[in-house]
């Protein structure tokens, strides 16, 4: 039961004794086993974060081979293969690429955008105690604890990790060690895919049932923040595609483990035993792959376009540009994600009309993209703009997106990517999307978040170095890959400059290495800096950024319950600059008074 309290400033109401009052828990209970939103938002913050250093450290052995093929490789090769003076074989090299993209994709930039920031902002920004279902939140982090483990292994047992890339295609992957990587490694690969899609959808339906279920008073659906309607339509791109990687991953297994033939078509000769017998369709494990994995890309971007959002407006001091258009366009991005899968499989032989019904719903994404950019540039327009952290990632964020978004379309038309389908530029595509623009988002979203989180701020100087370092290394490692491609350099070669056309390639990989080693150890700007701030940073108030979302009205780090008092909604989350108050802000849960709201209306006029 809450009573109205008139007399505090933020207009809010108290909250019952009952909803604060809770036993102490042992250090286990709270801070390991944890069924808090807030702890197990760090928990997955600081898990992803480790693994964006494994990750990272897997694509530098992988540019380490491209710049310098078959020279020792540092700490890798000598740790693994000092019988063979610390060269890497050629098979280790496919599975360097394959669990490179595993890590990243599957532990990071998913786990770090919903389980981190989903976690920790959701029931915050929408004035909630906790999540709809706290137990299941905590399973949610903890079976991502066995993926890890099945990835990870797999590089040690009998016949290596993972190498059928992370499509994982069949038949090489539906083979049970009938060639190097597509042994143990490969079936520990389908179990750690197993763990996470169950981890992510434990997440997917917690967050759907807390947005629609525990909104705050006058928390109505068109006030809540972007990055709450960016995670919600996410949850919902996990409930309906999950099932169907799930669905396949278990099918895969079976032809691996059991003898069945989903994807293994009749007359494949393992191990040179006899022909199977079957009819299985290696396409399908494609259609059901990218049915999923299509989707899947704006898993991993959607979150963080909610994020920017809100940051960009935070930081222009201005309303969201088009607030409502922004919703809908997340929306039709999801939808037309899940009618585009096609376009992954342009070179499969699909009838050309089927091919171009694929290639013009593909070039449709573009649309609502393009709404989201000018969305974020008319915000800027004319704003106090304020150069924080958190606003020059948002900006890198904006830029990469757009340069990923543009080569996008034409990787759409079926022509040209049949030209450059496998080359380096789709590489590049696909990099500045997942990482150049993902990734400065989550960077903003730590530095922006980190004060709640913690109740500290982190360093100012040490982020914008960090930053700027980030910036530099990583446009001269990806952006070149756009030249590569349209020179006809193919992926997943561990020596392409065996291929006379491609030997003049090699400086221009050099230095892309070059600026890959820059790029990753600027990353321990970030970790140092995130870890010593979380003990000795400055430390601030409930407030730091003047911002007007619900968070931000409760204290830093927020305790049991989040808010000391319950917050009540009288606006949108966007009212910067607005003419009702003298400050540039005005948090939603400020209740104004009738004179107030009476000073700013236009006289009325005379008939």
């Amino acid at each position: 039961m809450s009573t109205l309290n008139p007399a505090h400033p933020l207009g809010h109401a108290h909250s019952g004794d009952d909803a604060h009052t809770h036993h102490e828990l042992s250090f286990v209970r709270k801070y390991v086993f944890s069924t808090d939103h807030k702890i197990i938002g760090i928990q997955f913050l600081c898990t992803t974060l480790l693994m964006l250093m494994v990750g990272g450290s897997l694509a530098l052995g992988v540019r380490w081979q491209l710049a310098f093929p078959w020279k020792t490789m540092p700490i890798i090769g000598p740790l693994l293969f000092s019988s063979q003076g610390g060269v890497v074989p050629p098979e280790f090299y496919t599975m360097l690429f394959t669990m490179h993209a595993t890590v990243m994709i599957f532990l990071v930039i998913i786990p770090i955008l919903a389980g981190a920031f989903g976690n920790f902002v959701i029931p915050l920004q929408i004035g909630a105690d906790d999540m709809a279902f706290p137990t299941l939140n905590m399973l949610s982090y903890w079976f991502m604890w066995p993926a890890i483990g099945f990835f990870m292994s797999s590089f040690f047992v009998e016949g290596g990790g993972a190498a059928a890339g992370w499509t994982s295609y069949p038949s090489l992957s539906a083979q049970a060690a009938a060639a190097p990587g597509s042994g143990a490694g490969q079936t520990l690969w389908l179990m750690g895919v197993t763990f996470v899609g169950v981890s992510s959808m434990m997440g997917s339906v917690n967050y759907m049932t807390t947005i629609i279920n525990m909104r705050a008073p006058g928390m109505t659906l068109f006030r809540m923040p972007t990055t709450i309607w960016a995670m919600f339509i996410t949850a919902i791109l996990q409930a309906f595609a999950l099932p169907v990687l799930t669905a396949a991953g278990f099918m895969l297994l079976m032809d691996r483990l059991v003898g069945t033939c989903f994807f293994t078509p009749g007359g494949l000769i393992i191990n040179n035993a006899e022909p199977t017998v079957g009819s299985g369709q290696i396409l399908l494990w494609q259609h059901l792959f990218w049915f999923y994995s299509h989707p899947a890309v704006y898993i991993m971007i959607l979150p963080a376009m909610g994020m920017v959002s809100d940051m960009i407006s935070t930081f222009s001091r201005k309303p969201l540009f088009g607030y409502k258009p922004m919703v809908y366009s997340l929306s039709a991005i999801a939808g037309l994600g899940f009618i585009v899968w096609g376009h992954h499989m342009f070179m499969s032989g699909m009838n050309p009309y089927l091919g171009m019904t694929f290639m013009l719903s593909t070039m449709m994404i573009a649309l609502p993209s393009a709404v989201k950019t000018f969305n974020w540039l008319g915000t800027l327009w004319g704003g106090n703009i304020q150069f924080t952290v958190p606003m020059l990632n948002s900006l890198g964020f904006v830029s990469m997106f757009i340069v990923g978004g543009l080569s996008g379309i034409f990787m759409a038309a079926v022509p040209v990517d049949i030209y450059i389908h496998d080359t380096y530029f789709i590489v590049a595509h696909f990099h500045y999307v997942l990482f150049g623009a993902t990734m400065f988002g989550v960077f903003g979203g730590i530095h922006y978040w980190f004060p709640k989180m913690f109740g500290r701020m982190m360093n100012e100087s040490v982020g914008k170095v960090h930053f700027v370092l980030s910036f530099i290394g990583f446009n001269c490692t990806f952006f070149p890959m756009h030249l590569l491609g349209v020179a006809g350099m193919p992926r997943r070669l561990a020596d392409p400059y065996n291929y006379p056309y491609l030997a003049h390639l090699l400086p221009m990989n050099q230095f892309m290495t070059y600026s890959a080693i820059l790029m990753g150890f600027a990353q321990f700007l970030l970790l140092g800096n995130f870890f010593y701030s979380m003990f000795k940073g400055k430390k601030v108030g409930r407030n730091p950024w003047n911002a007007n979302s619900l968070e931000w009205t409760a204290p830093s780090p927020p305790g049991h319950g989040n808010f000391d008092i319950l917050p009540v909604v009288y606006r949108g989350p966007y009212e910067y600059a607005s003419p009702l108050v003298e400050e540039d802000f005005l948090p939603q849960t400020r209740r104004l008074t009738p004179e107030q709201m009476a000073a700013v209306k236009p006289p009325a006029t005379a008939h």
